[in-house]
């Protein structure tokens, strides 16, 4: 059976979203190694913190944001197969998880600490926002496409 117009845009947005959620959970790290986006924030936040401190504070967030990552990695391959074996419950699914998504990135993006200041730099947070566009558009391409088979 060929693949519709609307199914391969929400396979390409899926595979997008993939990508963009790999980068955003690789982004952390390569922070730490170079320009210490993170640990600066944290350290501007709570100037009170040793370094020892600080560098915790980082750890925990790249074990954070890579356990978040690796359940987005699994969620984008989830829906891939999904619509590829055009599963009816797909679209739902998928507007689940744009749903749940985009609640966890918006909450890395806007939670504020006990320092007053978000948990997150601005950048990475919007880093982790990213996959979200490709959800959207995704579940649109979905949405608007034609049922065919209605299969399992």
């Amino acid at each position: 059976m060929t693949k519709t117009h609307h199914e391969r845009g929400a396979i390409g947005a899926l595979l997008t979203g993939l990508g963009l959620t790999v980068a955003a959970t690789v982004l952390p790290y390569v922070d730490r190694a170079t320009s210490h986006l993170l640990a600066d924030h944290i350290r501007a936040g709570y100037p009170a913190y040793t370094q020892a401190r600080v560098d915790s504070a980082v750890s925990s967030y790249l074990v954070l944001l890579s356990v978040i990552g690796v359940l987005g990695v699994i969620a984008w391959l989830w829906m891939i197969w999904a619509v590829k074996a055009d599963k009816r419950w797909a679209r739902p699914a998928a507007t689940v998880m744009f749903v749940l998504g985009a609640c966890v990135g918006l909450t890395g993006l806007l939670t504020r600490d006990t320092s007053g200041e978000t948990g997150m730099p601005p950048a990475l947070g919007w880093a982790g926002m990213a996959p979200c566009l490709a959800a959207l558009l995704a579940v649109t391409c979905l949405w608007r496409r034609p049922r065919a088979s209605g299969r399992g």
